[in-house]
């Protein structure tokens, strides 16, 4: 079997594995706080026919040797955090961090997970949770009913102005989380990540304290997934796919002369 044909093979599959990703990006352009994702390739090993520096004879060194690869892959999807564009709400309970951090939510397992999506709303016993699952921001902070307005600092203290009360009633304090490296945290879908190994651990304090990033209330952070910059990357692929087509058809072409020839 030609070489060529498993080479051009795995260059198909990286080519197919990179416009998923793409296509993912593309598919989360509206989705608050979502942050985009491109693949990592490698090449493979190499089949080292002649080394480089080999002795070619008793007085000289081959400059450059002879190596013939074996395709490509896609080791890894890595998430591109940087921030995305504010979208401004008027919402009480939309907020957004401006520079680094993430909001901590309490999962149903009891374990914490962490979004950089601010959009929130109240479940039935006044709690703050999550716009989508419901599952609720940490710390737990509670609303009272008879709250009229509710306002968050850009330093994380929630107040609420409460009905027959002239000044207003601090609700608690929110705290956010970083991590060292914030690509490795493992995405699990609904706009939340899970700390791992290679994320490090989060490192929780008051917004705009240590580097952290401020509140904004009233805003949301869009999706930093630019459109353009997608089709581009998924017009390069579909060539590259093609390419390799091409090649896988070429050498089918070479092989049945051969057979017809000989």
């Amino acid at each position: 079997m030609h070489p060529a044909l498993w080479i051009s093979k795995t260059g198909l599959d990286a080519q197919q594995t990179d416009i998923s990703v793409i296509s993912n990006n593309i598919a989360n352009v509206s989705t608050v706080g979502f942050k985009k994702s491109r693949a990592i390739f490698e090449d493979l090993l190499y089949q080292n026919i002649h080394q480089p520096g080999g002795a070619s004879s008793a007085n000289t060194e081959m400059p450059s040797g002879l190596m013939l690869g074996a395709g490509a892959k896609v080791v890894a999807t890595q998430k591109i955090h940087t921030q995305g564009n504010l979208l401004t709400t008027d919402n009480a309970l939309d907020w957004t961090i401006e520079g680094k951090g993430f909001f901590e939510i309490l999962l149903p397992d009891g374990n914490i997970a962490y979004t950089r999506n601010g959009q929130f709303t109240l479940n039935d016993e006044g709690t703050i949770v999550t716009n989508g699952a419901g599952y609720e921001l940490q710390p737990n902070i509670q609303v009272p009913d008879d709250a009229q307005s509710i306002t968050v600092s850009g330093d994380g203290e929630v107040s609420a102005q409460v009905l027959g009360q002239a000044e207003a009633v601090v609700l608690g304090q929110l705290t956010i989380s970083d991590f060292i490296n914030p690509s490795g945290l493992e995405p699990l879908g609904e706009n939340l990540y899970s700390e791992t190994g290679v994320s490090g651990a989060p490192v929780q304090g008051n917004p705009n304290l240590d580097g952290l990033g401020r509140i904004r209330q009233g805003a949301l952070e869009t999706s930093n997934v630019n459109v353009t910059e997608e089709l581009v990357n998924l017009i390069e692929s579909q060539r590259a796919y093609e390419m390799n087509s091409k090649v896988i058809s070429a050498v089918d072409q070479m092989l049945s002369f051969l057979n017809q020839q000989l």
